[in-house]
């Protein structure tokens, strides 16, 4: 029978030693990392300084795109640029809000280039038409209906784009718009064709859209100046645009005497015409029988 082993408490315990040597190694290793961290940490931090603070990366260049309406310059005012400041240290984002605070401007995008070079895209609100509010100012509508700065008839030079009447800003979400589907039927008229021959659009909430036209509708106009009213409803705008218009054509050819005042086209199969001899200056409603020609004359 083999006597059991007694360990020598007098000698060293070879393990414990080995395994106090590697907890010190994991600590020594786990302070140098920390402090290769900090000093990485502080070195960075002081080239980022370095960086930002030289003049060697002032910006050299401002590029400006998408402006028609708005000077560059307002935009650089706007947003506090210069050539002495950092092109790295700088805010974009913030730059883009400033730039975007602009009445006239829809968005923005900033970017800074490798060579010091600032770059900045905006785009400008297109104008569709300037909505008349009773007891308010005046306001212009984008192409997308939204209203996004007072009319100024002497700064905003904005052509060839009508007046219209008849409704009301509405709040959503705090903020104002217009809405409702007059208004939407007013859109609608806008955005299916040219507008430049329209002087003004009133919309009424029973009756719909009515234009104010520049007189296109007899060959002799009265004045330059003069207009023609055509009621249109709340649809099918383009299709009641091309019966006025043959409509005044039958009335040239068969009528040479009398002058279109105002068309009504609500109902495209049952229109009503005014009409005037050129040397009066009443408006009276026109037979039943020309109003009959007419339709069986456009329709067939």
């Amino acid at each position: 029978m083999s006597k059991k082993i007694q360990p020598n408490r007098y000698k060293p315990d070879s393990q414990k030693g080995r395994e106090s040597e590697s907890g010190i190694f994991v600590c020594l290793k786990s302070l140098m990392t920390f402090v290769f961290i900090c000093v990485l940490s502080l070195a960075s931090i002081f080239l980022y300084d370095v960086i930002t603070q030289s003049v060697f990366f002032n910006i050299k260049k401002i590029e400006i795109t998408g402006t028609k309406r708005v000077l560059k310059e307002e935009l650089i005012k706007l947003a506090d640029l210069d050539f002495e400041k950092n092109i790295l240290r700088i805010n974009l984002f913030s730059i883009e809000k400033h730039i975007i605070s602009h009445p006239w401007i829809q968005s923005a995008l900033v970017k800074r280039n490798l060579d010091s070079v600032l770059s900045i895209s905006v785009i400008e609100h297109e104008p569709l038409a300037i909505v008349k509010i009773e007891n308010l100012t005046d306001i212009l509508i984008n192409s997308l209906g939204k209203p996004f700065k007072e009319y100024d008839p002497l700064k905003d030079q904005v052509k060839d784009i009508p007046f219209v009447t008849g409704i009301d800003l509405a709040i959503a979400n705090d903020q104002f718009l217009f809405n409702g589907l007059l208004f939407d039927s007013i859109m609608n008229f806008l955005q299916s064709g040219d507008c430049g021959n329209i002087r003004q659009i009133n919309g009424n909430k029973n009756t719909g859209v009515t234009i104010e036209t520049r007189d296109i509708y007899n060959r002799f106009p009265l004045s330059e100046k003069g207009t023609v009213q055509v009621k249109l409803g709340f649809h099918n705008f383009k299709a009641k645009l091309n019966k006025a218009k043959h409509i005044s054509e039958y009335i040239d050819k068969n009528f040479p005497e009398k002058i279109i005042c105002s068309m009504d086209l609500f109902n495209i199969e049952k229109v009503f015409i005014k009409t005037k001899l050129n040397n009066e200056s009443r408006c009276f409603r026109s037979y039943n029988d020309i109003i009959r020609k007419t339709t069986i004359l456009i329709i067939y």
